[in-house]
């Protein structure tokens, strides 16, 4: 029996050049204009629900991971990103006044629609208004 290895196969190579590409930071930054960097009907990790959260304004999204799902329906692709937020307190060191408040994930079809989010917040950070 031949063994299959996909390793080399070319699929990967599109789909790392398709990655490499796309502007993921651009598409979280209309996310989060879209959404007036809010998070509306939110519940923590303990069951609290939350009507809205404010984001800060001057936050930045780095993309940490990405990831292609395929179903035999669908197809669509997945791009976690850390939330950092800038702190207003410059007495910090000059590499501590970053913060990371959270996380979100965005989810495309195949023709690049959006199709869902998740919100991971640090409910308790000073940094996001309840």
């Amino acid at each position: 029996m031949a063994r299959l290895e996909l390793k080399n196969h070319q699929v990967w190579q599109d789909l790392t050049e398709i990655l490499e590409n796309l502007d993921s930071n651009r598409l979280a930054q209309e996310h989060l204009e879209e959404c007036e960097y809010k998070v509306c009907g939110y519940w923590d990790d303990e069951d609290e629900y939350y009507e809205t959260i404010t984001l800060p304004r001057d936050l930045d999204a780095e993309l940490v991971s990405s990831s292609i799902g395929v179903s035999q329906k669908e197809r669509f692709f997945q791009l976690k990103f850390f939330l950092i937020a800038s702190s207003a307190d410059t007495t910090q060191a000059p590499n501590n006044h970053t913060q990371k408040i959270g996380e979100l994930v965005l989810v495309y079809n195949e023709n690049l629609e959006f199709v869902d989010e998740n919100w991971l917040l640090d409910i308790d950070s000073p940094m996001l208004m309840k």
